[in-house]
C-alpha cells in the first residue's frame, strides 16, 4: 500500500512539474531569438504573463448559466451592451419564389423569424432589389405596398443600436403578377 501511495506521490510531483517549466531565451549565431527550457544554453529566466482563456462559443453556451426562459444570460443583455448574434434571423414570407397574384395589386406583407426576440436597441429594414424600402424599425413585420410586376429580390438587415448593418437574411425571391392594360385579357394565361 505504501509502494502504492509513493508512486502516485511521484507521479502528481512529475506532471505539476511539467506545467510549471521555466523558460530561457538565448540568442543564436544568427542573431535570432530562441526560446528554449534548457537552462544549459546560457539563456536568461523568462517569466511569462499569466494566459488568457477564451472559450469557444459552444463551451460559454455549456458553462454559462441558463435563465428562467432557457435562454443563456448574454442574449438578454442591455441596450447598449455588444451585439449578440441571433438563434434566427429570416424571412419566414413569403416564401421562397412564391407568386404573388394579379387580385393583390402588389402589396405582400413580409414576416421576419428573430429568436430569441429583437433587443430594444435592434432595428431592422427590409431591402427590395437591394434598395432599403423603409427606414430601420423595431419590427419583425413589413408591409410592401404597389410592388411593380415581375420579379423581386427581398432581405432583411439587423442593425445594431449605432446603426451598424450586423446580419442580412438570406434572399428572397418574389414574383408579383400585374394586370396591365398592354397584354390581352385571357383567363386561360396565368401571367396576365
Amino acid at each position: 500500500m505504501n509502494k502504492a501511495l509513493a508512486v502516485v506521490a511521484l507521479g502528481l510531483s512529475l506532471s505539476l512539474a511539467a506545467h510549471a517549466q521555466t523558460i530561457y531565451r538565448t540568442t543564436d549565431a544568427q542573431g535570432n531569438t530562441v526560446f528554449t527550457d534548457n537552462p544549459e544554453g546560457g539563456g536568461e529566466e523568462v517569466t511569462l504573463d499569466s494566459l488568457t482563456v477564451v472559450p469557444s462559443p459552444g463551451e460559454a453556451t455549456s458553462m454559462a448559466p441558463v435563465a428562467q426562459g432557457g435562454r443563456d444570460e448574454p442574449d438578454t443583455a442591455a441596450p447598449g451592451q455588444p451585439f449578440m448574434p441571433y438563434d434566427r434571423f429570416g424571412i419566414l414570407s413569403p416564401d421562397q419564389e412564391e407568386t404573388l397574384p394579379t387580385g393583390a395589386a402588389g402589396n405582400v406583407q413580409v414576416n421576419l423569424g428573430i429568436q430569441p426576440a429583437l433587443r430594444e436597441d435592434h432595428r431592422v429594414r427590409l431591402l427590395v432589389d437591394g434598395r432599403v424600402s423603409q427606414s430601420a424599425m423595431h419590427t419583425d413585420t413589413f408591409l410592401l405596398n404597389n410592388l411593380a410586376r415581375g420579379e423581386h429580390v427581398l432581405q432583411a438587415e439587423l442593425l445594431d443600436g449605432g446603426g451598424a448593418v450586423r446580419h442580412r437574411s438570406s434572399p428572397v425571391t418574389l414574383y408579383v403578377q400585374r394586370a396591365s392594360v398592354n397584354l390581352p385579357s385571357n383567363p386561360n394565361n396565368p401571367s396576365g
